[in-house]
Protein backbone atom coordinates (compact mmCIF):
# COMPACT_ATOMS: atom_id res chain seq x y z
CA UNK A 1 0.00 0.00 0.00
CA UNK A 2 1.28 3.72 -1.00
CA UNK A 3 1.90 6.10 1.38
CA UNK A 4 -1.00 7.99 -0.26
CA UNK A 5 -3.35 5.30 -0.13
CA UNK A 6 -2.76 4.34 3.67
CA UNK A 7 -3.44 7.82 4.62
CA UNK A 8 -7.11 7.51 2.81
CA UNK A 9 -7.51 4.01 4.69
CA UNK A 10 -10.34 3.58 6.80
CA UNK A 11 -9.16 3.63 10.59
CA UNK A 12 -8.57 -0.28 11.49
CA UNK A 13 -11.54 -1.41 13.82
CA UNK A 14 -10.62 -2.82 17.06
CA UNK A 15 -11.48 -6.36 17.06
CA UNK A 16 -13.84 -6.68 20.06
CA UNK A 17 -15.73 -3.72 18.68
CA UNK A 18 -16.91 -6.33 16.50
CA UNK A 19 -19.05 -7.95 19.10
CA UNK A 20 -20.08 -4.97 20.04
CA UNK A 21 -21.86 -3.76 17.24
CA UNK A 22 -23.52 -7.59 16.97
CA UNK A 23 -24.85 -7.13 20.08
CA UNK A 24 -26.75 -3.64 19.17
CA UNK A 25 -27.79 -4.77 16.32
CA UNK A 26 -29.15 -7.90 18.25
CA UNK A 27 -31.32 -5.47 20.57
CA UNK A 28 -32.31 -3.51 17.93
CA UNK A 29 -33.91 -6.35 15.79
CA UNK A 30 -34.84 -8.15 19.66
CA UNK A 31 -33.21 -10.81 19.00
CA UNK A 32 -31.27 -10.50 22.53
CA UNK A 33 -34.10 -8.81 24.88
CA UNK A 34 -33.89 -7.41 28.52
CA UNK A 35 -32.98 -10.41 30.75
CA UNK A 36 -31.52 -12.70 28.51
CA UNK A 37 -28.30 -14.30 29.17
CA UNK A 38 -25.79 -14.00 26.82
CA UNK A 39 -24.04 -17.18 25.65
CA UNK A 40 -20.45 -18.25 27.26
CA UNK A 41 -16.88 -17.12 26.23
CA UNK A 42 -16.01 -19.29 24.22
CA UNK A 43 -19.73 -19.57 22.36
CA UNK A 44 -19.00 -16.00 21.38
CA UNK A 45 -15.72 -16.02 20.02
CA UNK A 46 -16.88 -18.92 17.48
CA UNK A 47 -19.69 -17.67 16.71
CA UNK A 48 -18.36 -13.78 15.76
CA UNK A 49 -15.24 -14.77 14.68
CA UNK A 50 -13.05 -13.63 17.20
CA UNK A 51 -10.94 -14.17 20.24
CA UNK A 52 -11.74 -15.09 23.64
CA UNK A 53 -9.67 -11.97 24.64
CA UNK A 54 -11.99 -9.82 22.48
CA UNK A 55 -14.82 -11.06 23.88
CA UNK A 56 -13.74 -10.46 27.57
CA UNK A 57 -13.10 -6.90 26.43
CA UNK A 58 -16.46 -6.34 25.23
CA UNK A 59 -18.20 -7.78 28.07
CA UNK A 60 -16.05 -5.65 30.07
CA UNK A 61 -16.61 -2.37 27.88
CA UNK A 62 -20.45 -3.63 27.93
CA UNK A 63 -20.79 -3.80 31.37
CA UNK A 64 -19.33 -0.09 32.36
CA UNK A 65 -21.68 0.72 30.28
CA UNK A 66 -25.08 -0.53 32.14
CA UNK A 67 -26.14 -2.93 29.40
CA UNK A 68 -24.62 -6.12 30.52
CA UNK A 69 -24.43 -7.32 34.22
CA UNK A 70 -21.56 -10.04 34.10
CA UNK A 71 -20.54 -12.55 36.94
CA UNK A 72 -17.55 -14.41 37.52
CA UNK A 73 -17.96 -18.26 38.05
CA UNK A 74 -19.48 -21.54 36.35
CA UNK A 75 -22.76 -23.04 36.33
CA UNK A 76 -26.17 -21.26 35.10
CA UNK A 77 -26.08 -18.04 37.25
CA UNK A 78 -22.41 -16.93 35.79
CA UNK A 79 -22.07 -15.19 32.59
CA UNK A 80 -23.61 -12.37 31.26
CA UNK A 81 -27.27 -11.05 31.34
CA UNK A 82 -28.19 -7.88 29.38
CA UNK A 83 -30.00 -5.28 31.84
CA UNK A 84 -30.02 -1.74 30.00
CA UNK A 85 -29.43 0.81 32.98
CA UNK A 86 -28.43 3.56 31.21
CA UNK A 87 -28.29 5.81 34.57
CA UNK A 88 -25.16 3.85 35.30
CA UNK A 89 -23.03 4.13 32.38
CA UNK A 90 -23.99 7.78 32.18
CA UNK A 91 -23.33 8.22 35.75
CA UNK A 92 -19.59 6.83 35.71
CA UNK A 93 -18.54 8.35 32.61
CA UNK A 94 -19.81 11.81 34.04
CA UNK A 95 -18.59 11.57 37.24
CA UNK A 96 -14.81 11.18 36.17
CA UNK A 97 -15.03 13.81 33.45
CA UNK A 98 -16.52 15.91 36.56
CA UNK A 99 -13.13 14.78 38.64
CA UNK A 100 -11.03 15.86 35.68
CA UNK A 101 -12.56 19.43 35.65
CA UNK A 102 -13.63 18.68 32.22
CA UNK A 103 -17.12 19.20 33.29
CA UNK A 104 -17.60 21.82 36.28
CA UNK A 105 -19.79 21.36 38.96
CA UNK A 106 -21.69 24.38 38.23
CA UNK A 107 -22.78 23.52 34.90
CA UNK A 108 -23.82 20.02 36.12
CA UNK A 109 -25.79 22.28 39.12
CA UNK A 110 -27.32 24.64 36.16
CA UNK A 111 -28.26 21.85 33.82
CA UNK A 112 -30.24 20.02 36.74
CA UNK A 113 -32.22 23.38 36.99
CA UNK A 114 -32.86 23.21 33.53
CA UNK A 115 -34.24 19.81 33.62
CA UNK A 116 -35.42 19.97 37.23
CA UNK A 117 -37.52 22.80 36.60
CA UNK A 118 -39.12 21.55 33.26
CA UNK A 119 -40.21 17.81 34.23
CA UNK A 120 -41.76 20.19 37.23
CA UNK A 121 -44.03 22.09 34.55
CA UNK A 122 -44.95 19.02 32.64
CA UNK A 123 -45.63 16.25 35.95
CA UNK A 124 -48.30 18.87 36.66
CA UNK A 125 -49.92 18.50 33.69
CA UNK A 126 -49.60 14.49 34.16
CA UNK A 127 -53.08 13.08 35.61
CA UNK A 128 -51.54 9.98 36.54
CA UNK A 129 -48.99 10.25 38.51
CA UNK A 130 -50.59 9.93 42.17
CA UNK A 131 -48.12 6.80 42.88
CA UNK A 132 -44.86 8.48 42.12
CA UNK A 133 -45.60 11.35 43.72
CA UNK A 134 -46.87 8.65 47.25
CA UNK A 135 -43.19 7.25 46.54
CA UNK A 136 -41.50 10.92 46.64
CA UNK A 137 -43.97 11.98 49.58
CA UNK A 138 -42.34 8.70 51.37
CA UNK A 139 -38.74 9.87 50.09
CA UNK A 140 -39.69 12.69 51.86
CA UNK A 141 -40.85 11.15 55.67
CA UNK A 142 -37.42 9.61 55.71
CA UNK A 143 -35.41 12.43 55.24
CA UNK A 144 -37.31 13.66 58.50
CA UNK A 145 -35.70 11.23 60.61
CA UNK A 146 -34.50 13.18 63.58
CA UNK A 147 -31.60 10.54 63.76
CA UNK A 148 -30.94 10.64 60.12
CA UNK A 149 -26.69 10.97 59.29
CA UNK A 150 -25.88 12.96 56.74
CA UNK A 151 -25.02 9.51 54.12
CA UNK A 152 -28.24 8.46 54.21
CA UNK A 153 -29.96 12.52 54.09
CA UNK A 154 -27.79 12.49 51.21
CA UNK A 155 -29.19 9.53 49.59
CA UNK A 156 -32.72 10.13 49.85
CA UNK A 157 -32.42 13.73 48.94
CA UNK A 158 -30.77 12.33 45.66
CA UNK A 159 -33.40 9.94 44.99
CA UNK A 160 -36.10 12.50 46.01
CA UNK A 161 -35.24 14.61 43.15
CA UNK A 162 -34.85 11.65 40.66
CA UNK A 163 -38.39 10.57 41.68
CA UNK A 164 -39.45 14.23 41.29
CA UNK A 165 -38.13 14.11 37.87
CA UNK A 166 -39.66 11.16 37.15
CA UNK A 167 -43.36 12.78 37.13
CA UNK A 168 -43.17 14.20 33.65
CA UNK A 169 -42.74 10.79 31.84
CA UNK A 170 -39.82 11.42 30.02
CA UNK A 171 -37.33 8.22 30.18
CA UNK A 172 -34.31 10.07 28.81
CA UNK A 173 -34.70 12.94 31.55
CA UNK A 174 -35.36 10.26 33.58
CA UNK A 175 -31.90 8.97 32.95
CA UNK A 176 -30.66 12.25 32.24
CA UNK A 177 -31.47 12.98 35.86
CA UNK A 178 -30.16 10.32 37.87
CA UNK A 179 -27.39 10.16 35.97
CA UNK A 180 -26.24 14.18 36.80
CA UNK A 181 -27.27 13.80 40.18
CA UNK A 182 -24.84 10.74 40.52
CA UNK A 183 -21.55 12.87 38.63
CA UNK A 184 -21.80 15.28 41.32
CA UNK A 185 -22.54 12.47 43.98
CA UNK A 186 -19.02 12.80 45.64
CA UNK A 187 -18.85 16.45 45.63
CA UNK A 188 -22.22 16.62 47.59
CA UNK A 189 -21.06 14.42 50.23
CA UNK A 190 -17.71 15.95 50.65
CA UNK A 191 -19.42 19.22 50.96
CA UNK A 192 -22.07 18.01 53.32
CA UNK A 193 -19.13 16.50 55.15
CA UNK A 194 -17.51 20.12 55.63
CA UNK A 195 -20.78 21.78 56.54
CA UNK A 196 -19.84 22.63 59.86
CA UNK A 197 -23.70 24.45 60.32
CA UNK A 198 -25.37 20.92 59.55
CA UNK A 199 -28.32 20.92 61.57
CA UNK A 200 -28.91 24.53 60.30
CA UNK A 201 -28.84 23.09 56.59
CA UNK A 202 -30.56 20.41 57.38
CA UNK A 203 -33.81 22.11 58.47
CA UNK A 204 -33.62 24.49 55.86
CA UNK A 205 -33.20 21.61 53.29
CA UNK A 206 -36.16 19.64 54.73
CA UNK A 207 -38.12 22.88 54.69
CA UNK A 208 -37.47 23.44 50.97
CA UNK A 209 -38.45 19.99 50.29
CA UNK A 210 -41.75 20.16 52.28
CA UNK A 211 -42.34 23.32 49.96
CA UNK A 212 -41.32 21.51 46.56
CA UNK A 213 -43.48 18.76 46.97
CA UNK A 214 -46.81 21.17 48.42
CA UNK A 215 -46.20 22.21 45.18
CA UNK A 216 -45.89 19.13 42.84
CA UNK A 217 -48.35 18.00 45.13
CA UNK A 218 -51.12 20.37 44.65
CA UNK A 219 -50.25 20.39 40.33
CA UNK A 220 -48.60 23.81 40.68
CA UNK A 221 -45.97 23.41 38.04
CA UNK A 222 -44.77 26.75 38.28
CA UNK A 223 -44.04 27.25 41.75
CA UNK A 224 -42.43 24.04 41.95
CA UNK A 225 -40.32 24.95 39.21
CA UNK A 226 -39.28 28.53 40.95
CA UNK A 227 -38.61 26.63 44.44
CA UNK A 228 -36.43 23.99 42.98
CA UNK A 229 -34.46 26.66 41.22
CA UNK A 230 -33.73 28.74 44.38
CA UNK A 231 -33.24 25.30 46.43
CA UNK A 232 -30.79 23.66 44.05
CA UNK A 233 -28.83 27.51 43.76
CA UNK A 234 -28.80 28.21 47.62
CA UNK A 235 -27.21 24.25 47.96
CA UNK A 236 -24.38 24.70 45.67
CA UNK A 237 -23.51 28.02 47.11
CA UNK A 238 -23.67 26.38 50.63
CA UNK A 239 -21.34 23.88 49.33
CA UNK A 240 -19.06 25.79 47.22
CA UNK A 241 -18.83 28.05 51.02
CA UNK A 242 -18.05 24.70 53.12
CA UNK A 243 -15.60 23.24 50.47
CA UNK A 244 -13.64 26.77 50.01
CA UNK A 245 -13.33 27.16 53.80
CA UNK A 246 -12.36 23.27 54.20
CA UNK A 247 -9.73 24.15 51.85
CA UNK A 248 -8.48 27.38 52.97
CA UNK A 249 -8.10 25.46 56.47
CA UNK A 250 -6.00 22.48 55.08
CA UNK A 251 -3.21 25.10 53.04
CA UNK A 252 -3.17 27.67 56.68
Amino acid sequence: MTTASAEHAPPRRRTHETLLQDIEADLRSGKIKIGDRLPGERTLAETYGISRASVREAIRVLDAMGILRSSVGSGPTSGAIVVSDPAAGLSSALRLHVASNRLPVADIVQTRILLETWTARAGALRPENDELIKQAGQLLHAMDDPAINRATFHQLDARFHVALSSLAGNTVVGTMMESLSGAIVNYVKDAMDAMETWPDVISILRNQHHDIFDAVQSRNGELAARLLTEHIEWFHQKANEATFTENTQRTN
